[in-house]
């Protein structure tokens, strides 16, 4: 084995990690070994939000301010204990996804490039119901953090209406995503529709910060996206 990799030893299977001194963040000189052991540090939490669902593969192979791919397939050349399930999208095509179930598979996928992790809202036994309600915060350009804060705040009031909580966090550099887990019951086309009507009643609570307008030149503030709901989304 080449002298720039590393085995660890992660959850009973040995995890190869690539070129593990590569420097992933130039400003502060951290490493993808750096990256990996930050993500076995908060394993718990991160498996929380991505364990059993099937995820497109966002790669920075070359470190956080390198340009990033998304690889929906999983990689032919994988470890057998790699979990994977085929996707089935509206356009008729099919994917081979990963599925993250435990801490050795999560350091596979960062080992990747995966600086973060996007998971589809279903779990990998039945993709046709999504488990989870999914609201993007996407402020057009010059709205500044403070006004996304206060919209998720708004946001917040009309899902406890509801009796349901929404799970933010930082998306990109500007927005915010707001997980709220549903019961299994739901095909797609429904969610999309609970998504739209939420979008829509934020909006009428907030008109002069949020908007559900679905037109680029339509919107001002912050567009709640109820497209992240489609089947084809992470």
């Amino acid at each position: 084995m080449p002298a720039s990799n590393e085995v660890l030893e992660i959850a009973g299977r040995e995890v190869t990690i690539t070129n593990p001194d590569k420097v992933f963040y130039p400003r502060t000189g951290h490493t993808k070994m750096d990256l990996v052991r930050y993500y076995l540090a908060v394993a718990e939490g991160a498996l929380r939000g991505v364990s059993g669902r099937p995820m497109a593969l966002k790669r920075f192979v070359n470190g956080a301010e390198g340009e990033a791919f998304f690889q929906k397939r999983a990689p032919e050349s994988r470890p057998e204990w790699i979990e994977t399930v085929e996707l089935r999208f509206p356009s008729g095509r099919t994917a081979s996804e990963v599925v993250v179930s435990d801490a050795a598979q999560l350091a596979w996928v960062v080992n990747l490039g995966c600086i973060d992790l996007n998971p589809h809202p279903v779990r990998g036994d039945d993709l046709d119901h999504p488990d989870e309600l999914r609201i993007d915060l996407d402020p057009v350009r010059g709205v500044p953090w403070s006004q996304v804060r206060d919209v998720a705040m708004v946001a917040r009031e009309v899902l406890a209406d509801f009796g349901l909580t929404g799970w933010p966090k930082t998306s990109g550099s500007r927005g915010m995503h707001i997980y709220c887990r549903i019961e299994r019951r739901w095909p797609f086309t429904e969610v999309r529709r609970a998504a739209v009507a939420f979008a829509r009643e934020v909006e009428r609570r907030a008109p002069d910060i949020a908007t559900s307008k679905w037109w680029k030149e339509e919107r001002h503030g912050v567009f709640l996206d109820y497209n992240q709901n489609a089947k084809d989304r992470t």
